[in-house]
């Protein structure tokens, strides 16, 4: 039996497949070149944005249009099959399995089905139990954690800690479709990091909509576990055993990231000396019309703490430009903020309404063409930036992570640095490294790669 899986969207998605991966792989079912030699497509789909949906629809007809010709599986899981459960199913018949959020529980049901070739699904009586288990008609919704997101023979893997979101931020769909907050157990988690030390992992990530919210209970006290106790025992757990080097998390919410956090990643050489976290704009009636719950000058207090306590920390963030109502006063504000804080990367997009969302019917919408025009500025400033940040990190001395051999040379080296930086080994080098972590000097930039040689 073959599987195929395409994903979409954030990294919990990828988290989310790489699980369902590891269960497939634990019955005997190998990974399909192709979807042409599959008997069961997984489909992980995005809602965030308009466009993933777009690109996931055209898919669809794709898949339904080959499913004519082949005999195969066809599971659409994710926040588009949470969202739209039941338009989907109508709108392609041929879907054999629509699984919502809170439905992910019935894959084991769904594998033992593809494998007696008995698609229940598609007969009246298998639509009629998928329905009474989907949120549309259920009084209880609860997210099931995967026991273990790891892909096999990789060296970096994503830790699930959490799920949901209780922000509400105007223009956001998440809290709709993955529900509140809910916090894995912590038990859960440092069993999946052991789990991760005997395969090899050397660099996980933990992962949730907002981590620095994770509430957790300590299983021998009773005791509450907040987001930096949870990192002081994950990277206790990864001390075990001193296979896992690097942790990092995502995504950090500022009106949540406390001084406590801050002191745990300056004082911890496992903790990664790089955040990504997200401002979104640069004024703060903006700010206050998307509930972000924080104004520029507490979000610039952050900076100033952090760059204090770990100066060589790399900052990325998330901009969002073209909000309804946004002059031009307060695009610059957004401007301005970028140049404050040189931040060495940013994930830049404009507005898009999202049906559902507050924001939706918020009325001074920015044109598409003023939208388009102002992204392009923004993306123009952060790319001069982030130019400007790895010349000066060329000459540094640094540990990389060694993933694989060139795309583009087998003889030289690929990997990246403590802080996410690309990073090639310009000479030629024993592919025994790969997998293990090496001191190398940056000596050159090529696009948004560092080029560097091993120091010995």
């Amino acid at each position: 039996m073959k599987y195929f899986i395409e994903t979409y969207g954030c990294q919990m998605n990828f988290a989310e497949s790489a699980a369902l991966e590891q269960l497939l792989r634990e019955r005997g079912w190998e990974a399909a070149e192709d979807i042409q030699h599959c008997n069961l497509l997984i489909v992980n789909t995005c809602s965030v944005r308009i466009t993933a949906e777009t690109r996931v629809f055209g898919r669809l007809g794709l898949f339904s249009a080959m499913k004519k010709k082949q005999n195969f599986t066809i599971v659409l899981m994710g926040c588009m099959a949470q969202r739209l459960h039941d338009q989907i199913k109508e709108k392609f018949p041929l879907l054999d399995y629509v699984v919502g959020m809170f439905e992910r529980d019935q894959f084991t049901a769904i594998f033992d089905a593809v494998e007696r070739e008995t698609l229940w699904a598609g007969t009246k009586e298998g639509i009629a139990e998928l329905t009474a288990l989907s949120p549309q008609s259920s009084n209880e919704q609860r997210y099931h954690f995967s026991k273990c997101s790891y892909t096999e023979g990789a060296f970096q893997s994503f830790v699930p800690i959490m799920n949901g979101c209780n922000n509400f931020c105007t223009y956001c769909i998440v809290p709709y479709i993955r529900g509140r907050e809910i916090s894995r157990p912590v038990e859960s988690i440092l069993d999946e990091i052991r789990f991760l030390s005997g395969k090899n992992v050397r660099e996980i990530t933990l992962l949730g909509q907002n981590v620095n919210s994770y509430h957790g209970v300590d299983p021998a006290t009773g005791a509450a576990v907040s987001f930096p106790s949870l990192l002081r025992a994950v990277s206790a757990t990864c001390a075990e055993q001193d296979v896992i080097k690097w942790i990092r998390f995502i995504s950090s919410h500022p009106k949540d990231l406390s001084d406590e956090l801050i002191e745990v990643m300056a004082a911890d050489p496992r903790i990664c000396k790089s955040l990504h976290l997200p401002v979104q704009n640069g004024s703060n009636e903006i700010l206050a019309r998307m509930n972000r719950c924080y104004t520029v000058e507490q979000y610039l207090t952050i900076v100033e703490k952090l760059r204090k306590r770990i100066p060589d920390i790399v900052l990325t963030t998330d901009i969002l430009i073209g909000f309804p109502g946004e002059t031009q006063a307060e695009f610059e504000k957004t401007l301005n903020l970028m140049r404050t804080v040189q931040f060495d990367s940013a994930f830049m997009y404009h507005y898009n309404p999202r049906e559902g969302t507050k924001a939706y019917d918020f009325p001074d919408r920015i044109p598409d063409v003023e939208r388009i025009n102002r992204l392009q500025q923004v993306i123009d400033l952060q790319q001069h930036i982030t130019d400007l940040k790895m010349q000066q990190r060329v000459g540094s001395t640094v540990m990389m992570l060694v993933e694989s051999q060139s795309r583009n040379n087998p003889d030289e080296l690929f990997g990246h640095t403590e802080q996410r930086e690309m990073t090639v080994l310009a000479e030629k080098c024993d592919p025994k490294h790969i997998g293990h972590f090496m001191k190398v000097q940056l000596q050159s930039v090529k696009g948004k790669t560092f080029r560097a040689v091993p120091v010995v």
